[in-house]
């Protein structure tokens, strides 16, 4: 009974919450908009609560984090369709095919099916999926062949391995997360904002995406380079990038980061007595050349002629061929139109990636004063300026940016993953003769992200001065 009067309102808001992911898992379909925005805004609500009423039983809310997640266990996927390549890629490997060669259409086309449940997969992922090469690094192609391995012939038995090697990645995440907020003096059930928010869980254990497991060694190697073990760090950050290319965006922002202190008094002397500061190069150099080497390593066993052009045209596809949730890009092909009368996606795409590789070395080469607090908001910064400039932001990219708003004062990332919901109502209009996204939906979301945005910058300008 005691325990029942202290925790009746976390245990009456689990119960809710339990039900409503099961709807959320089993009884939901995609188009359904309304019962969609319904069922996500509770769950924000239960969750909000949740974080209020049970804040300091950080056990209480990492045991619920994983039942939630085990909900999901026998669901498969309603919100994406990426897990049929997902499964199609490991089963081609273990076919002995390198899947950076085939197209999935090229094997349907010619009627070769050389993997169990090849027309099921096909059918799954969609024609625009099967019609590109893969673009999926190797240590994320490792656990489509562990889903291969453990289950070859059954698509829900290869989901669920899937979302094991995720959950357990969520579960890296709390670890290391809750240590390197202790080692920041920062509450460690910040971590709570990431692993128990519905956007996470429904996103990455409900459709299967692995950004948990690229952010489980992002975080292990920042947590490894707070502690200086900058060589393990190195090591731990080719890992995050082999899982997704994201995190090579990170690498220009260490720049200052490995310094050496010099007691020569002609530099003191330039800079007013301080002590001057210099880049130790070498360690800079050999945290590059680990990184680098242990990505050609593991990309190795992939290699072929034909393999860098293929892989770099799928890559090329997302920033000139593929439109999606946009922002600052929508306005620019608004206005492309308004010049020439037609989308100029082709020259757009091109210069935008040239704007963030811009402000990401700003960041890098202009803000001197480094600390593992500095770096990771600059890292969220880049990432910002990466999401507000590209041509596709699909929900779960999300992640990324909502892990690094928990060391931050960043607010921003955790009102978008909720609003994110309202860019699976961008094609409302599928079913109509108008099949273009409804960019009134669109722009409130981002009316509401720059809002808070330009008011954390504004309070983040504050704090500095």
């Amino acid at each position: 009974m005691q325990f029942w009067k202290l925790y009746k309102v976390p245990l009456l808001l689990t119960c809710v919450s339990f039900f409503l992911y099961w709807l959320f898992a089993y009884d939901l379909i995609r188009t359904d908009y309304t019962k969609l925005i319904v069922l996500y805004s509770l769950l924000w609500l239960m969750f909000i609560l949740l974080l209020k009423y049970a804040k300091d039983n950080l056990k209480f809310l990492t045991a619920i984090a994983f039942i939630f997640r085990a909900i999901f266990i026998l669901a498969i996927p309603n919100l994406s369709q990426d897990f049929y390549r997902f499964i199609w890629d490991g089963r081609m490997i273990l076919e002995g095919f390198n899947p950076y060669l085939y197209t999935p259409e090229s094997f349907i086309q010619s009627q070769k099916f050389s993997i169990a449940q090849a027309e099921d997969l096909y059918a799954g992922m969609g024609q625009l999926n099967g019609s590109h090469f893969t673009n999926y690094p190797p240590i994320n192609q490792l656990c489509f062949v562990i889903a291969g391995l453990f289950s070859g012939y059954s698509i829900l038995g290869s989901a669920i391995v899937l979302r094991l090697l995720i959950i357990a990645a969520d579960f890296g995440i709390l670890v290391f997360g809750k240590r390197l907020l202790k080692k920041l003096n920062m509450p460690e059930k910040n971590i709570f904002w990431y692993v128990l928010n519905p956007f996470i869980i429904i996103e990455l254990t409900g459709n299967l995406h692995f950004e948990g497991v690229m952010i489980f060694f992002l975080i292990w190697s920042l947590y490894l380079l707070h502690s200086d073990k900058w060589k393990l760090a190195a090591l731990v950050f080719a890992l995050s990038i082999s899982v997704k290319l994201i995190p090579l965006l990170f690498l220009p922002l260490l720049f200052w980061w490995f310094k050496k202190d010099t007691n020569n008094e002609i530099l003191k002397q330039v800079h007013n007595n301080e002590s001057f500061t210099q880049i130790d190069f070498k360690k800079l150099i050999s945290f590059y050349c680990i990184v680098a080497l242990t990505i050609l390593v593991l990309f190795a066993p992939f290699y072929t002629s034909e393999f860098i052009n293929n892989y770099a045209q799928t890559v090329g596809l997302w920033f000139q061929n593929f439109e999606f949730n946009a922002s600052v890009y929508y306005v620019a092909r608004k206005i492309g139109y308004w010049l020439t009368g037609y989308n100029e996606i082709a020259i757009i795409g091109k210069v935008l990636p040239i704007l963030v590789f811009l402000l990401v070395m700003s960041l890098a080469l202009f803000r001197k004063k480094i600390s593992t607090q500095i770096l990771i908001t600059n890292m969220l910064l880049a990432f910002s300026f990466y999401l507000f400039l590209s041509t596709t932001v699909h929900p779960w990219y999300l992640a990324t940016l909502l892990i690094l708003s928990v060391f931050t004062n960043y607010k921003f990332p955790l009102v978008w993953s909720f609003v994110i919901i309202l860019s699976y109502l961008a094609y409302i209009n599928l079913n109509k003769a108008d099949k273009s996204e409804n960019l009134w939906i669109i722009a409130v979301e981002y009316v509401m992200i720059f809002t808070v945005f330009l008011y954390d910058l504004k309070k983040a300008k504050t704090v500095e001065n």
